[in-house]
């Protein structure tokens, strides 16, 4: 049984810092692209970040230079680091390897 288990989000300040967490189970990981992807109140969900299974990895335009996504194949676990975080950062946050069904996501939420 797949389980993607997101975790670490919460409520910060603009130009804040957070780091998420991605624990995988049921799927060979250590082969897989892993992504990061978000989705605002009435907005489509979009796709943030992915990592390859050797470590490649791309950004989506507005969190590059801000946003790190890492990989731990020993412990079957995806990151993203985020740094200066802005409002617009606000978002469910899920991670998955293309499959169809979704975990609950993470809150972020960027407010002063």
């Amino acid at each position: 049984q797949v389980q993607l288990v997101e975790s670490g989000g919460g409520l910060v300040q603009p130009g804040g810092s957070l780091t998420l967490s991605c624990a995988a189970s049921g799927i060979a990981f250590h082969i897989r692209t892993m992504g990061w992807y978000r989705q605002a109140p009435g907005k489509q969900r979009e796709r943030v970040a992915t990592i390859a299974w050797n470590g490649n990895t791309d950004y989506t335009d507005s969190v590059k230079g801000r946003f790190t996504i890492s990989r731990d194949n020993a412990k079957n676990t995806v990151y993203l680091q985020m740094n200066s975080l802005k409002p617009e950062d606000t978002a469910v946050y899920y991670c998955n390897y293309g499959s169809a069904d979704w975990g609950q996501g993470t809150q972020v939420t960027v407010s002063s």
